[in-house]
C-alpha cells in the first residue's frame, strides 16, 4: 500500500520592527494555492514543491497537498492569517505516514515569537510520535528548541542567494522515506550561543560559513550525522531565540547534540568576521557617473537597508533622490513599492507625463520620505511573469499592478506588492534590458547576486538608513536575551 505523505509550504520571514502586520491578503498577493491548484502550478519547476512531487513519484507516495502559501517578509503575521493557513495543514494530518514541509523558520505572529515552533508542535500533537516529520528551512531561520523537539529533521538551505531549495527538498524527501521504512530513527538537536548576528549574515561564500559547510559534509559522509544544518538567523526580529544556530539530525541524540555544540563553538570564535563593506552614497554616485560612457556591463548598486527580502518597506527614497540629484543617465531602478503611485500612473496612461509623490509613505522617518517626481509613463503591467533565473525556478511571480516611469535618464519600476530584486525578468517584464544599462539599482542585501552579479562590471553596496539598516545598536531590541553580541561586549 502506498504511504500517505502530507506535503505543504507555509512561508514567512517576520521583521518585528515593521509597522505593517501581515494578514491573509498579503499572502494572497504573493500567491496562495490550495489542494488541486498546487500540482499544475509546481510540477516541473525547480522549486521545493517541484522536488516534493518528483520524490512522491519516485517513492510511490500518495500525497495530500493542502497548502502552498507565502508572503513577502514584513511585520507580524496576524492571528487570523496564521490560524487560517495552519488550519489547512492541520486538517490534512489524519492518517498520514509522513510529513514533508517547506517553512521559513523565522515567522512571528501576533501571539507567538515562534510561528514554526507552534505549527510543528500542533502537527506533532495530531500525527503522534511515530510519524516522521521533516521540514526544509531557510538558511536565515531562527531555529528554536520547540522546532527541534517537534520535528525529526530540520534541513536548511546551503546557499545564499538561496538557489538550492529544490536540492534540499530532495534531501529531505529521501530522509523521510528512510524514516518511514524504519532504516533510520532521526532526532533533531540545536545549539546556539549569545550571538545576535554573525556568520557574515549567512553569506555562504564567506570563510566561516564555507568551513561550517565543509565540516558538515565530512560529518555526514562519515556517518556521524544524517544532516548538519547551519542557520545564520534573522537579525530583524526582536525575539528571545534570535541569532545563528546549528541543527544536527542523527539517530543518537547525545551524539547529535555534541556535534552541534562543537560547530557552534566555531561560529562563536568567528563571530566578528564580516565581508560586508558599504560605500558612502556620494562615492557610489561618483562611480556610477564615471562609468556612464564606458560600454559593457552595468554597475550594480545594492540598497542593503531597504531590502524587501528582510521586511523593509521597499519605498525608501534616499537612494533614488541621490541618483536623480547626481543626474545619472541610463539607469534602471528596481523598485519603489507604492501602489497609490502605480494607480496614478495608470490613470495618466502610457506615453503621458505624470507628477507623483513617490515612495516614503509607510514610515518617512526611515530611508527617506516621499519624493516629488515628474516623468513619462513608459509601461504598465499586471505584475505577473515567470521567473526563470537561479532563484526563480520557472515559477510565477506577482508584484501586482506595476509601472515603468522614466525621469530623464532614470527608468524607475514602481510595484504594488513588495519584493526584492532577484530575477532579470523583474526588469524585462516591463521592457527594460538590464544588460544595456550603465547602472542598475536593486533593493536587496544578497539575493540579487544570483541573477545580477553575472551581468555586472562591479557591485557596490550602500546603507541608506532604511528599516533593515545594519546599525544594530540603533534598533529597539527588547526581547532578545542579554548579554548578546554585538549589542554587549562579551
Amino acid at each position: 500500500m502506498a504511504r500517505r505523505v502530507l506535503v505543504a509550504e507555509f512561508m514567512h520571514e517576520t521583521n518585528t520592527f515593521s509597522v505593517q502586520l501581515t494578514g491573509e491578503e498579503a499572502f494572497r498577493s504573493s500567491g496562495v494555492y490550495l489542494g488541486n491548484e498546487i500540482p499544475p502550478a509546481f510540477r516541473g519547476t525547480r522549486t521545493s514543491m517541484g522536488a516534493a512531487f518528483e520524490a512522491a513519484d519516485k517513492f510511490g507516495w500518495s500525497v495530500t497537498h493542502p497548502l502552498v502559501a507565502g508572503a513577502n517578509p514584513s511585520g507580524r503575521v496576524t492571528k487570523a492569517a496564521f490560524e487560517l493557513f495552519a488550519g489547512h495543514i492541520l486538517a490534512s494530518c489524519d492518517g498520514v505516514d509522513g510529513v514533508l514541509l517547506h517553512l521559513h523558520g523565522a515567522m512571528a505572529t501576533e501571539t507567538s515569537d515562534d510561528g514554526e515552533g507552534e505549527l510543528l508542535a500542533r502537527i506533532r500533537a495530531k500525527v503522534g510520535e511515530a510519524v516522521p516529520v521533516v521540514a526544509v528551512l531557510d538558511l536565515h531561520a531562527t531555529l528554536t528548541q520547540l522546532m527541534a523537539d517537534s520535528a525529526n529533521a530540520l534541513i536548511s538551505y546551503r546557499t545564499y542567494p538561496h538557489i538550492d531549495q529544490y536540492e534540499r527538498t530532495w534531501q529531505a524527501a529521501e530522509l523521510l522515506q528512510k524514516a518511514m521504512d524504519g532504516t533510520i530513527t532521526p532526532v533533531c538537536t540545536v545549539a546556539r550561543r549569545p550571538i545576535l548576528y554573525a556568520l557574515d549574515g549567512g553569506r555562504t561564500t564567506s570563510p566561516p560559513f564555507k568551513e561550517l559547510l565543509r565540516r558538515g559534509d565530512a560529518l555526514e559522509a562519515a556517518g556521524d550525522a544524517l544532516v548538519v544544518s547551519a542557520q545564520a538567523g534573522f537579525s530583524s526580529a526582536d525575539v528571545h531565540d534570535i541569532g545563528p544556530s546549528i541543527a544536527v539530525t542523527a539517530n543518537d541524540r547525545a551524539k547529535a547534540q555534541a556535534i552541534a555544540e562543537e560547530l557552534m563553538d566555531y561560529a562563536w570564535e568567528q563571530r566578528r568576521f564580516s565581508s560586508i563593506h558599504f560605500a558612502p552614497l556620494a562615492e557610489a554616485m561618483a562611480k556610477a557617473k564615471a562609468g556612464e560612457d564606458k560600454p559593457g556591463k552595468p554597475l550594480v548598486i545594492s540598497d542593503y537597508s531597504d531590502n524587501p527580502g528582510s521586511g523593509a518597506y521597499g519605498d525608501a527614497t534616499n537612494l533614488l533622490r541621490a541618483v536623480l540629484a547626481a543626474g545619472l543617465q541610463n539607469v534602471g531602478f528596481h523598485a519603489i513599492r507604492d501602489a497609490e503611485a502605480v494607480l496614478q500612473a495608470q490613470a495618466a496612461g502610457v506615453g503621458n507625463d505624470v507628477t507623483l509623490e513617490l515612495g516614503g509613505k509607510v514610515d518617512p522617518t526611515v530611508g527617506g520620505g516621499p519624493l516629488e517626481i515628474t516623468g513619462c509613463v513608459v509601461a504598465i503591467t499586471d505584475g505577473h511573469f515567470i521567473a526563470y533565473g537561479p532563484m526563480g525556478g520557472g515559477a510565477w511571480r506577482n508584484y501586482g499592478l506595476s509601472a515603468l516611469i522614466r525621469v530623464e535618464g532614470v527608468e524607475i519600476i514602481v510595484i504594488s506588492h513588495n519584493g526584492q530584486a532577484t530575477d532579470l525578468a523583474q526588469f524585462t517584464s516591463l521592457g527594460v534590458d538590464p544588460t544595456r544599462k550603465s547602472t542598475l539599482i536593486v533593493k536587496s542585501m544578497q539575493h540579487f547576486r544570483a541573477a545580477f552579479e553575472p551581468i555586472a562590471r562591479e557591485v557596490v553596496e550602500v546603507d541608506t538608513g532604511a528599516l533593515s539598516t545594519r546599525n544594530f545598536k540603533e534598533r529597539p531590541y527588547k526581547k532578545v536575551r542579554r548579554p548578546i553580541f554585538p549589542l554587549d561586549d562579551i
